[in-house]
């Protein structure tokens, strides 16, 4: 695997052992920090802050890996759903600043009310 190396970055400090799925611009592993059952990162190889800083080849190649996982996920843990985000920028809640995009299933009953899903990042706002 060929992660373009920032010594302080764990994206690109990451075990190869921890990859699930892989193409030529990315990767894709489950989250260490999981927030459900089968949480996975779908992350580039080259470091880059933003999914706005990625190529249209990059995009597509972590756009193929995120439907790789969902697809993965599925057989193994047949969620009922997924999340799907990003975290683009420090105001965004990004903590490690190399782009990844969270993908998260979702079961019946993980929550009592789902409804509003990513809305919920702006309590205020989700109803």
């Amino acid at each position: 695997m060929e992660i373009t190396n920032q010594p302080a970055c764990p994206f690109c400090n990451l075990d190869k052992s921890r990859v699930i799925l892989a193409n030529d611009h990315a990767v894709a592993f489950p989250d260490g920090f999981p927030v459900t059952p089968g949480h996975s990162l779908i992350v580039p190889k080259r470091h880059i802050d933003s999914f706005f800083d990625a190529t249209r080849e990059e995009q597509t190649a972590l756009l193929d890996l995120l439907a790789g996982m969902r697809q993965h996920l599925q057989a193994e843990r047949s969620p009922d759903g997924f999340n799907i985000g990003i975290n683009d920028g420090a105001a965004a809640g990004q903590t490690v600043m190399h782009l990844h995009i969270h993908l998260i299933p979702r079961y019946a009953g993980d929550t009592d009310d789902p409804r509003g899903g990513v809305r919920w990042i702006m309590p205020k706002k989700a109803a």
